[in-house]
């Protein structure tokens, strides 16, 4: 190709700097000679042309099509094309319209055609037109401003619903739970009111399960959800998380085994949020392994980890589902009928705490009906030996009758848990509004306020507020009782007067802690 272009006339000079673009190809059409104007208007390099493509290859759709049937036809019969106008497509993309004259000629036996290209006469339109396009690329980038402004408050509406869906489920499991600690209190023969105090139970659990997974995953994707990390024995961890899927273990008559380690392990994490973890794991292999299935939990300690595994013998996992299975509300289409009413959320919450944990998790099966194995791996603590044991707590101190003001404008919460304190031995009375509370307040001198956030008239916050500026209000014990669970709602509480601040459901012996 060398020697062809070399015996091309040699008036390179005149060739390269002409005011209109040349461009020499092949009968093919591949480029073996183009000057810097034709280079200049097209947007690439010499080097990028000469060799590389075919003059075809430069043009738009539409230049291609009319290229293959009629331009190269006509060069092949009479050996010239005159004042073509096609468009050529610029090297960043936009189109550059020229005027074509092409000639096919012949060297040393070897045809060539020269074309010799000219922007056309309505360059001004087509600078207009990159105009219009630079400003439609300036709305489109404002477009995505709005749209992403919009995708912010979708997430807070998204934010703001979880909340209010959190809220209004925990309303009416406050009662239930009531109802299950009265059936706690007391011996019954009658088999349908035991068998109605386990379906309470199970239940109960199984909804404040879903509610708490729900916020989980919503602290989550905002990066807000809190470790509260302690130095700790893994194995004693380890019992926990164990004795609390017992049930679910039981259930399906599966045999488990737990393989703890000889010596002490110890980790710098939270142990609430690594039980959830661990319990998740052996709650989802007990779901998803037939009755009478093997279940394993093994805990060991491997050069700088501790390393948690779970196996089954149950469904097992398709290698095409192994990428997706900690992805939020991810269910495999093989398990659905055994996820007892899950939300898929379990592995993607097991996942995102492992990980905030500075650990990795990962699952592996060897294929379906042929059981499966996950692995937790987490960073051992760098202090290989138990905390100094803090001082024995304090024996918790009797009531000695203490008066106690419920204040909800739900009456069955307000009900059912001043019935359970009342067997404890308290003095109760409640209250559906904040008002009903401040004329109570003065006759009944409680000495303890349960308060709930979301009043009829005034918000608990600002009855917390009046019972502080009263004349007995530094003495006073205030608890919020609420379905309100978001950061910014607890810190608002505390800092309107409340000493603590309780979920619904309520926990009942903490909060009876809390009294004493």
């Amino acid at each position: 190709m060398d020697g062809i272009r070399q015996s091309l006339p040699p008036i390179r000079d005149a060739f390269e700097h002409a005011p209109c673009g040349l461009v020499t190809t092949t009968v093919d059409g591949t480029i073996v000679r183009v000057n810097t104007t034709f280079c200049r208007w097209t947007g690439f390099d010499a080097r990028e042309l000469l060799d590389q493509r075919r003059i075809q290859d430069l043009l738009t759709v539409g230049g291609k099509v009319f290229h293959q049937t009629h331009w190269a036809p006509l060069l092949q019969m009479q050996g010239s094309v005159a004042e073509v106008k096609l468009e050529f497509r610029h090297g960043d993309g936009h189109k550059v319209p020229m005027l074509i004259n092409a000639v096919r000629r012949s060297i040393a036996d070897t045809e060539f055609d020269d074309f010799a290209c000219v922007v056309v006469s309505d360059r001004h339109k087509y600078e207009k037109e990159l105009v219009q396009t630079r400003r439609q690329a300036e709305e489109a980038l404002e477009a995505k401003s709005v749209a992403e402004q919009a995708l912010q408050l979708a997430s807070r509406h998204k934010d703001e619903f979880l909340a209010t869906l959190a809220h209004e489920l925990r309303n009416p499991l406050a009662p239930i739970q009531a109802a299950v600690q009265l059936f706690a209190q007391k011996e019954f023969s009658d088999q349908q009111v035991i068998w109605s105090r386990g379906v309470l139970e199970r239940q109960v659990t199984h909804l404040v399960r879903l509610v708490d997974d729900l916020m989980d995953i919503s602290r989550i994707a905002e990066g807000k959800l809190e470790l509260r990390k302690e130095h700790i024995e893994l194995s004693g961890v380890m019992r926990q998380a164990i004795e609390g899927s017992r049930d679910l273990l039981r259930a399906e008559s599966h045999r488990f085994t737990a393989i703890l380690p000889d010596n002490p392990v110890y980790l710098d994490a939270d142990p609430v949020r690594l039980i959830q973890v661990v319990q998740n794991l052996l709650n989802n292999a007990a779901k998803y392994t037939p009755a009478g299935g093997d279940i394993e939990l093994e805990v060991r300690r491997e050069d700088c980890e501790a390393v948690i595994s779970v196996r089954d013998s149950g469904i097992g996992i398709a290698v095409a589902n192994l990428e997706t299975l900690f992805t939020i509300f991810s269910q495999l289409p093989s398990g659905r009928k055994r996820s007892q009413g899950g939300l898929g959320i379990g592995l993607s919450l097991v996942r995102a705490m492992t990980e905030r944990h500075g650990g990795t998790v990962i699952a592996s099966s060897p294929g379906i009906n042929q059981g499966s194995q996950f692995t937790v791996r987490l960073p051992l603590s760098a202090v290989q030996t138990a905390a100094p044991e803090d001082d024995a707590p304090a024996l918790p101190t009797p009531c000695d009758g203490r008066r106690i003001l419920i204040v909800d404008d739900n009456e069955d919460t307000a009900a059912s848990l001043a019935v359970l304190l009342q067997g404890d031995g308290y003095e109760t009375r409640t209250a559906v509004s904040g008002q009903d509370a401040l004329n109570l307040a003065s006759e009944f001198l409680p000495d303890a306020f349960l308060l709930d956030i979301s009043l009829p008239d005034i918000s608990g916050n600002d009855l917390a507020r009046k019972l502080r500026t009263g004349p007995r209000g530094s003495g006073l014990l205030l608890i919020a009782l609420t379905g309100w669970s978001q950061e910014q709602d607890r810190q608002t509480a505390l800092d309107a007067g409340f000493d603590h601040y309780l979920l619904k459901p309520v926990d009942y012996e903490r909060m009876l802690a809390l009294l004493r």
